[in-house]
């Protein structure tokens, strides 16, 4: 019997031709957790705001693999010994970084799997994909994990300057249409180098870097935080805050088997760890579980997620108000008896109806991981002191912004 050709070629639509490489990467991305990737947005509820915000953590996924690919050649171009297994490795580790993410970004981690980062959900995952494979995620894992023995790796998929951030701002501003986010990838990854199994951009690669980080920063403001998309995410948070009470008082509510298992019982780290059936059901959600059930709570007999789902799904999302400080008690309390006179409820479900939130950012942070310049003479500075035309530390100030939402009469 033939064997099947496992060497692809993806057509991509930011970085042009995508090759996979060998068996490994393609039995990766044939696996169901990594198919399930092409079922969840990359940017969550954006398109509300920029409708060709389309895209999927799958093509993310890809991308940064293509880029991880691109490093890994200049690294041992530059001299850097990188040997097969770690660059299979590594490129594994970055398709699956992002593999424990849930449908609509973060709305999850608020509401139906408290306390779970998807960090800790994409080790788990990592991890069982790992034992049906017969360990052949091994080095990948300890890469992922910051425990192997070069941490230049480590970085290349987790940094301030990682394949993942290179791949996200050049693809979300493709599909966004906010060119502010456009970056040089291919001249960075060109600039690379390791100092001391440090990864390091070298000198002429500075303004590059200059020009990363300004687009960063006007990424973060004008599109993942822009105030429309935090409404229908804050909007949805609190349509499956609603669920998950209703569901807790035995409510008979509509949803598929996955959503059920989640809205139906209290998940915890410990019993993602020790229940298999709940990794499973997490690896069986994905955004369209959570559209059709709110496509069907819009008719729901509870007036609260009825009339939050008819909003939402109509996009007559919360109104917003930018604010210098959280709002008052007593404007507050208004709040809440607008809503319990205009709908008829307690005060606990007139709370649905508006939410607060402070938003904040800081585009480098040197305390986390420093992004390095290195010179000629082999001396290395942080981007805060190496760059001679922009203020850095304008960049490392912590930016809050707080954001009244509430429902429109």
């Amino acid at each position: 019997m033939k064997k099947p050709n496992k060497r692809k070629i993806i057509n991509d639509p930011v970085f042009g031709f995508i090759n996979i490489p060998n068996d490994l990467i393609y039995d990766i991305i044939q696996h169901p957790y990594f198919q399930r990737l092409g079922r969840i947005k990359q940017l969550g509820l954006t398109s509300t705001v920029y409708p060709g915000a389309q895209h999927t953590r799958f093509q993310h996924s890809l991308g940064a693999m293509h880029l991880m690919g691109e490093a890994i050649a200049q690294l041992r171009q530059q001299g850097q010994e990188i040997t097969p297994s770690e660059a299979e490795a590594v490129r594994a580790c970055i398709l699956l970084h992002d593999i424990g993410h849930g449908p609509f970004s973060h709305a999850l981690e608020h509401t139906l799997v408290k306390g779970v980062r998807h960090e800790e959900l994409s080790l788990l995952m990592m991890k069982q994909i790992n034992a049906e494979m017969g360990g052949k995620l091994d080095i990948a894992i300890s890469i992922f994990t910051n425990s192997y023995s070069k941490r230049f790796l480590h970085q290349l998929v987790s940094s301030q300057l990682d394949m993942d951030r290179l791949d996200y701002l050049s693809r979300d501003s493709f599909y966004s249409g906010v060119s502010e986010g456009v970056i040089g990838a291919a001249r960075i990854i060109k600039m690379l180098h390791v100092h001391d199994d440090h990864l390091v951009v070298e000198a002429k690669g500075i303004y590059s870097i200059e020009k990363f980080l300004v687009a960063r920063r006007l990424m973060y403001w004008q599109v993942y935080l822009h105030k429309t998309s935090v409404a229908a995410e804050k909007m949805l948070i609190n349509i499956l805050r609603r669920a998950k009470e209703l569901a807790s008082n035995h409510e008979v509510l509509f949803c598929t088997p996955s959503l059920h298992y989640f809205l139906y019982h209290d998940i915890d780290k410990k019993r993602f760890e020790q229940d298999p059936l709940a990794l499973n059901s997490f690896a069986s959600l994905d955004d369209s579980d959570i559209v059709s059930a709110i496509k069907v709570w819009t008719t729901s007999t509870d007036v609260v997620l009825s009339t939050l789902c008819s909003s939402f799904i109509n996009r007559k999302l919360f109104k917003v108000q930018i604010r210098t400080e959280p709002l008052p008690e007593s404007e507050s309390a208004a709040f809440l008896t607008k809503y319990m006179n205009q709908f008829n409820v307690s005060k606990n479900e007139a709370a649905y109806f508006f939410a607060e939130q402070t938003v904040s950012t800081d585009t480098y942070s040197p305390k986390d991981d420093s992004i390095s310049i290195l010179y000629k003479d082999g001396s290395v500075k942080d981007i805060a002191d190496a760059s001679d035309m922009l203020n850095i530390a304008v960049l490392t100030k912590k930016v809050e912004k707080h954001y009244l939402f509430y429902l429109r009469s």
